[in-house]
């Protein structure tokens, strides 16, 4: 697999509350531009769900994909791997949370691989402006709640 992209933000928020807007699929299309629907597809045991299918529209980008969740016994993280999509090929990603007094470093590991060839520093650039966008969308939605 090719090389993962990882970013990092401090958000003012408890890394359990962080981790619970995270884990609230259905209301990704509130909050992120480019998320226009999310469906638990499998529930999975507890309250985290196991398997998503999201439906993405980032202007150029359109895409239907599905992907399955992996979540940490104590809540600090998650991680996913794509089980079907139409543009990509390949999806790893993981948030990983790290509490700092009463703020949570929040980091964004994500690794895309297109079916449609891309060289490696266009989609590093494009896995960047994805995560960005996705960790101030995060810190905007946890900050306002």
């Amino acid at each position: 697999m090719a090389d993962s992209s990882t970013q990092s933000l401090t958000m003012n928020a408890a890394a359990l509350a962080i981790m619970d807007v995270i884990a609230d699929f259905t209301a990704y299309p509130e909050w992120t531009g480019a998320v226009k629907k999310a469906e638990v597809t499998d529930p999975g045991v507890g309250a985290r769900a196991k398997r998503v299918k999201f439906g993405l529209d980032a202007g150029l980008i359109k895409d239907t994909y599905e992907l399955e969740y992996s979540w940490a016994p104590d809540g600090l993280s998650v991680s996913w791997e794509l089980v079907v999509g139409q543009m990509q090929k390949s999806q790893h990603g993981s948030y990983t949370l790290r509490p700092v007094g009463p703020t949570t470093e929040v980091t964004y590991s994500l690794t895309v691989q297109l079916n449609v060839p891309l060289v490696g520093p266009l989609r590093r650039k494009a896995e960047r402006t994805i995560m960005d966008t996705a960790l101030k969308e995060l810190r905007k939605r946890v900050e306002k709640a």
